[in-house]
């Protein structure tokens, strides 16, 4: 059994398979959805982003309790939110502006995600994944910067695919850390077991 630094398994795992559930269905309604009304893509999008803001803040709290890279959360949930509102309140109906929100929302998640990889996550797994959901998220958002001259659901349709990745890669993530929690609690147990065995003899 391969030897597991344990203060780099995340904890909080579940919240990126949430995470991860939601991203896919969403990607999946804008993606393969036919709804032409802008309005309605984008109250989709602004209560999509909203949810993962709180998903990503009631992550912070835990994290917190456990004293677990929990800025990251906070960050993370930040910038879902903000990006929520702006959408709802102020691009709504103004399909440049929306494009704008959305092709900034998804660099700058694209940015934290890279800077999360390298910075924060020492895992060589974790750090894989983190880093392609950002690349691909720095690309999908210049991709929707530049497709202003196409309708709405083209590039959309653009964010939505982002989304399934990102969906793809937060499950990987959580997985992969909740195998490694497993596998902690296993050498854990084997370890107590010599141990007692040791002060027997």
């Amino acid at each position: 059994m391969a030897k597991l630094n344990r203060k780099y398994i995340d904890k909080h795992w579940l919240m990126f398979v949430i995470r991860g559930v939601m991203a896919i269905v969403f990607g999946c309604a804008i993606f393969f959805s036919g709804i032409t009304d802008v309005n309605n893509i984008i109250a989709m999008a602004s209560v999509f982003l909203l949810f993962m803001g709180i998903i990503d803040s009631v992550g912070a709290l835990y994290a917190s309790t456990k004293k677990h890279d929990w800025i990251n959360s906070i960050i993370d949930a930040l910038v879902d939110i903000i990006a929520a509102i702006a959408l709802l309140f102020f691009a709504k109906d103004s399909l440049v502006s929306s494009l704008i929100v959305i092709s900034i929302y998804t660099i700058a998640s694209g940015i934290i995600d890279i800077f999360h990889g390298f910075l924060s996550t020492v895992d060589p797994t974790d750090r894989f994944i983190r880093v392609l959901a950002g690349v691909f998220g720095c690309v999908m958002g210049a991709v929707i910067i530049n497709a202003g001259n196409f309708e709405i659901m083209t590039f959309m349709r653009f964010f939505g695919a982002y989304m399934m990745v990102v969906g793809i890669t937060s499950m990987i993530y959580g997985v992969h850390n909740r195998a490694q929690e497993i596998e902690d609690k296993v050498a854990r147990s084997q370890a107590r077991k010599k141990s007692s065995k040791k002060s027997k003899k």
